[in-house]
């Protein structure tokens, strides 16, 4: 009888299993036409990928206390490494940031995309913004943030010998950002803020970042290739107000604009953990709201006052107060901003200006012409 009942159990979570596998792949997203360029774009480069952990340590400046934890006297960075494997040559950098509640693995996806195309890609997690922030994560950190970027890239170029996971050398002339929600908005600031901005910075991409008080002028600082992506859907960084005037108020900007992207979309998590409800902001909110407080914008109105290119204006967009939209398939969104970042970022740091020019072609037109959700602005 045991057994019986053991082999029927077995049977059922056989079913169970082979259900689950055939709504998984039922209910995916759906990938561009097999001839496309962008097809060929979404494949691995030409190497294997692999990762290293570290942990790096800023011994010249403290942490500060945080909802009644003691302050530290440093600020200490658990890292990934993304690099390709058997390449000795001089390799582009790209550092990439966070959002609030986030971790360095966020959208290790595109991480590892660009490693197989040959970039050493680097991700912290910050000391008081992350996931793991003893007391709750603290937006007002961020304006430690672009130093922090400045520690990394110091920190990745100083490794040598067997600390040294890669074999090639990084290029100092090729050094980039990414940067996912307030990680978008710590990108902005180490690129363009005229007293934080890291000038060794040579193109960069925030995702989903909030730039709505940054003035015409606060741009003018660089002169780099800058990309955003944004999602009409999402709930907590405004579209209307952060994203869809970039390229007026950034002479050197261009948009990739997602109709249906959420917020929540572009983390890896998001699919296939969220890809059946109608719009996962629901569920960002809740986390993000519970540690900003009933002042989000609080870390906007310190940084306008000490700057004339920053203004906290009387339409401030605010955050997870105006509905939530249904999204498109957060399959789909990652694929366009996985192709959006490589190709952004091929066509400025390829040494071969053939795949310059191709890298060009997939990010302003073909990108567009194979997802009918997204719109490129130059």
């Amino acid at each position: 009888m045991l057994k019986k009942i053991l082999k029927f159990a077995g049977g059922f979570a056989l079913i169970l299993l082979l259900s689950a596998v055939v709504i998984y792949v039922a209910t995916g997203p759906r990938q561009p036409d097999r001839s496309s360029s962008s097809a060929e774009w979404l494949q691995a480069g030409e190497y294997s990928v692999s990762s290293a952990e570290f942990l790096f340590v800023d011994e010249s400046r403290p942490t500060s206390e945080n909802r009644g934890v003691p302050g530290k006297p440093t600020r200490s960075f658990p890292t990934t490494i993304w690099y390709p494997e058997a390449s000795d040559s001089a390799l582009p950098l790209i550092i990439h940031s966070h959002g609030i509640v986030s971790n360095r693995s966020e959208i290790a996806y595109a991480m590892e995309a660009l490693a197989s195309r040959g970039y050493i890609v680097a991700a912290a997690d910050y000391p008081l913004t992350s996931g793991s922030t003893e007391g709750g994560a603290n937006g007002n950190d961020v304006v430690n943030q672009p130093a922090d970027i400045s520690f990394l890239i110091d920190s990745i170029l100083g490794l040598d010998g067997s600390e040294k996971p890669f074999a090639g050398t990084i290029d100092q002339n090729r050094i980039g950002l990414t940067g996912y929600s307030l990680g978008g908005l710590t990108t902005y600031l180490a690129t363009y803020h005229p007293q934080w901005r890291d000038e060794r910075i040579a193109a960069a991409i925030a995702i989903a970042g909030p730039s709505a008080p940054f003035l015409p002028a606060f741009f003018n600082s660089t002169d780099i290739p800058f990309l955003a992506i944004a999602g009409t859907a999402d709930a907590l960084i405004e579209h209307q107000r952060n994203a869809a005037d970039i390229v007026q108020r950034n002479n050197n900007a261009s948009l990739v604009t997602i109709d249906g992207g959420s917020h929540l979309g572009f983390a890896g998590i998001s699919d296939p953990m969220f890809r059946f409800m109608a719009n996962p902001d629901t569920i960002a909110c809740q986390a993000v709201m519970a540690v900003l407080g009933d002042s989000p914008n609080a870390v906007f109105e310190s940084m306008s006052a000490a700057s004339p290119v920053i203004e906290m204006g009387s339409d401030m967009p605010g955050i997870c107060d105006y509905g939530f939209p249904e999204t498109s398939h957060p399959g789909r969104q990652q694929m366009i901003t996985q192709l959006a970042i490589v190709s952004f970022f091929e066509s400025v740091f390829n040494p071969a200006p053939e795949v310059r020019d191709a890298a060009r072609q997939q990010l302003t037109v073909a990108l567009a012409t194979d997802f009918e959700e997204v719109e490129f602005a130059p």
